[in-house]
């Protein structure tokens, strides 16, 4: 149940920055773009980040934690990518700056509306 309330606040984030974000844009409809989106970044962040995350420790620590920042939309540029690859939905990226711009705006959202819910 915990996982439907991570899954329904990350669709909720994804919708907020596709409507912030000038370069993020939905594919396959507007309310099904942000649900297989958050559906893909859940198991992008499941099974590729925290490999991602050990190999780039040194950078991790010399830029003080910055470069999560790169990892962060690093991820919602291969959830993006798959989301539309596997579903036929999910969200188009123009630029690595909108996905900096997106993923820093997914997990503010993420992180208001998640305890809203319940998540």
């Amino acid at each position: 149940m915990e996982f439907l309330g991570t899954w329904l606040a990350t669709a909720i984030a994804t919708a907020a920055a596709i409507a912030l974000v000038p370069g993020i844009s939905a594919v396959g409809g507007s309310y099904m773009g942000p649900i297989m989106c958050a559906l893909a970044l859940a198991l992008v962040n499941a099974i590729v980040k925290p490999i991602i995350e050990v190999l780039s420790l040194p950078l991790t620590i010399v830029s003080l934690g910055l470069f999560l920042l790169i990892i962060n939309a690093f991820m919602l540029e291969i959830a993006g990518s798959l989301s539309v690859d596997l579903f036929g939905s999910g969200i188009e990226i123009s630029s690595f700056g909108a996905a900096i711009a997106g993923s820093i705006v997914i997990s503010i959202v993420a992180m208001i509306v998640g305890p809203i819910i319940g998540s």
